[in-house]
């Protein structure tokens, strides 16, 4: 188109030049009126703003047909359920009872034994309350979970059979095995860390085994009302008679409580004392003659609130 017009141009310019002034500038006029025609729609409009841009086709996305889903069909139903069982799963009959020969003249006749029921004969097993105890977990004491006790007025549900017990970092054996609750085994490190820190320092050898007295026993307390029951009935209270320290000296309640001023019997003081913190209960020789040769301890109920402690 651009080169269309040029050429136009170009022939009206070779006509202005052949002919006279006059005529040339008739001719200019015309070839500047032709020049404005034909360039005047190459120029861009006045006044008008930027041409907005042009929105693109949003693209067409074929959905795909998908064939309707018939429903599950379901399973026919099995023959055995329609009518009688098959020949195989059929019970058998039941046998006729085999009838004794009646007994000939002169002989006794023998009754027949009767099988014994077998639900009857088979022993009834106790119900276990065990639960886990949080002392063995953290292995504050060594100790395994024994069947219930249960006797005339006395038991416990989850007792525990304790070997060891857990002071100052080490395992101090039990000279005996010994039954107590959870309770009582949870309360026994924490006083026997005192006795163990106090012969430590002052004797110059740390505990290695501890010498036990009673702990579970179905009867009625000593030194009180004979009508109430012991905590030892309730695997909620432990005797403790000795100790044995590592050096292989041997310390005895019975013995050593005398002395008041050695060593040996500040310690069994200091045992006594410690133990009044972590029990409710501590009996000591100076409680009654019942115990002059060993430390009663327990976690015994007294006053309404069973708050109150027992020191003696």
């Amino acid at each position: 188109m651009i080169a269309m017009r040029m050429l136009t141009i170009g022939l009206l310019l070779v006509a202005v030049t052949a002919t006279t002034p006059a005529q040339a500038q008739n001719w200019l006029d015309q070839v500047g009126n032709a020049v404005e025609s034909l360039t005047a729609p190459l120029q861009p409009p006045k006044n008008q703003g930027p041409t907005p841009p042009t929105r693109p086709t949003e693209p067409t996305v074929n959905v795909p047909v998908v064939a309707p889903v018939a429903p599950p069909i379901p399973r026919p139903r099995p023959e055995t359920l329609d009518g009688a069982a098959p020949a195989e799963t059929a019970p058998p009959a039941e046998a006729a009872p085999e009838i004794a020969p009646a007994p000939e003249a002169g002989e006794q006749a023998v009754p027949a034994t009767v099988a014994p029921d077998a639900e009857a004969e088979a022993p009834v097993d106790m119900r276990v309350y065990q639960g886990a105890c949080p002392a063995v977990i953290n292995g504050l004491v060594a100790a395994t979970m024994v069947p219930p006790l249960s006797e005339e007025g006395c038991g416990e549900r989850s007792p525990l059979l304790v070997t060891a017990i857990l002071s100052r970092g080490r395992m101090v054996s039990l000279a005996n095995p010994v039954t107590t609750n959870c309770a009582m085994a949870s309360a026994l490190p924490g006083w026997l860390a005192s006795v163990d820190g106090y012969a430590s320092s002052v004797l110059g050898s740390p505990l290695a085994e501890i010498v036990t007295g009673t702990d579970y026993m179905c009867r009625a307390r000593v030194g009180g009302e004979a009508a109430l029951m012991s905590e030892h009935g309730f695997a909620n209270a432990l005797d403790i008679s000795g100790f044995v320290l590592e050096d292989g000296r041997r310390l005895d309640v019975k013995q050593d409580w005398p002395q008041a001023d050695a060593p040996e019997g500040r310690l069994w003081r200091l045992a006594h004392d410690a133990a009044c913190s972590s029990f409710t209960t501590v009996l000591g020789p100076e409680a009654n003659a019942e115990h002059d040769d060993h430390l009663h301890l327990d976690l015994g109920c007294h006053g309404k609130s069973c708050t109150a402690q027992l020191c003696q």
